[in-house]
């Protein structure tokens, strides 16, 4: 493969990057699995893994190959951890708060209620402490972590009812992505359950849920959550920026060659910012259809915004009672949102606020 083909599928931004260069004819072929969290319905997170894969396989001139394989078909949505801890497979494509019932401090890979927008979220973790504690974590599952992409700030849900005040919250049966939001939740009187987004259509046209939150417009219209719940409330508190990940087995991470490690490293740069960029272009239009398609948009009032507020800092509080480590990653987490809060309020918000009434 030559210089050109190699930047036309991977991205010059990725290669340079990682300073790896395009031939390791040298190498020895390399065969991989990567077991995904998401089905292949979903062009935006699973797409990730498929550029992932693609580009691994360009940079290395096809001496490395990593075969994908959507939620369920070898390895459960939710086995994922448990399949890398136990080497069974060498990657996954997954959102780290799925496994929060191991650890609540997975929910710090991936998002944590009124938490990280999607740049505060990769600073932090690329040059903050986020990717090295998060490492110094998953090491004891066996896992080095790499970012597969960022959804943005997520949409609050699909409901079946009005949401007018708190108490409308109260006993409602709705799907959570996992993590911290759904103790958050359980505090306003909402039943929490975690399922897979393959089976959440079907639960809520049976009437088994009144409730679910996924991504936003594009995903969710793919999935066809506007057919059984009317009402599409934002924004989503709990996801200010939720980070998708690619969880490696650490053994085979260890056994590559420098040159492969770089390449997985710049082939992950590449797909993460192909997953972000997807979103931002690919959610306006979907937006618009279902708003014309009937779909009911509604903002959260306040008094629901300050109530999740509340609620999670108490959960933030009764977590750090008991984790010292959990407290840590926490405390770092929120002096790193403050400082990047403070320098957006004249930067993006102030030129967000002028933009969005500007006629462009």
């Amino acid at each position: 493969m030559d210089r050109r083909s190699l930047i036309k599928h991977a991205g010059i931004a990725g290669v340079l990057t990682a300073g790896v260069a395009p031939a390791v004819h040298a190498q020895a072929a390399i065969r991989w699995r990567l077991a995904s969290s998401f089905p292949k319905s979903l062009p935006t997170i699973f797409g990730s893994a498929e550029k992932f894969s693609e580009t691994v396989k360009a940079l290395s001139s096809g001496k490395f190959e990593i075969s994908l394989h959507a939620a369920g078909e070898i390895v459960p949505a939710f086995g994922v951890v448990d399949s890398i801890q136990d080497n069974s497979i060498e990657m996954a494509q997954t959102a780290p708060y799925y496994f929060t019932g191991k650890s609540p401090i997975f929910a710090f890979g991936c998002a944590v209620p009124f938490g990280l927008t999607a740049r505060h979220m990769d600073a932090w973790m690329e040059h903050g402490n986020g990717r090295k504690y998060m490492d110094e974590f998953y090491a004891k599952y066996n896992i080095v972590s790499m970012s597969s992409g960022n959804t943005g700030t997520q949409m609050g849900g699909w409901y079946r009812k009005e949401i007018k005040s708190v108490a409308d919250l109260k006993g409602l049966k709705m799907r959570l992505g996992g993590g911290l939001f759904g103790d958050t939740m359980a505090k306003l009187g909402v039943v929490a359950q975690n399922m897979p987004a393959g089976e959440v259509y079907q639960a809520l046209e049976k009437g088994q849920l009144d409730a679910t939150e996924f991504v936003g417009p594009f995903d969710d219209e793919k999935l066809g959550f506007h057919k059984v719940a009317p009402f599409y409330y934002y924004p989503g508190w709990w996801e200010g920026g939720a980070e998708l990940e690619f969880f490696i087995n650490k053994k085979a991470f260890d056994a590559l060659s420098a040159e492969n490690k770089a390449i997985v490293r710049a082939a992950g740069a590449v797909a993460a910012r192909d997953m972000t960029a997807k979103y931002d272009a690919q959610n306006p239009a979907a937006l618009k259809r279902l708003v014309a398609a009937g779909t009911k948009l509604k903002p959260f009032s306040k008094d629901v915004m300050d109530a999740g507020f509340k609620a999670a800092m108490a959960v933030f509080a009764e977590q750090e009672a008991k984790s010292p480590e959990f407290k840590k990653i926490h405390q770092d987490m929120r002096a790193f949102q403050r400082d990047q809060i403070l320098w957006s309020r004249f930067s993006e918000w102030r030129y967000d606020s002028f933009i969005t009434t500007a006629k462009v």
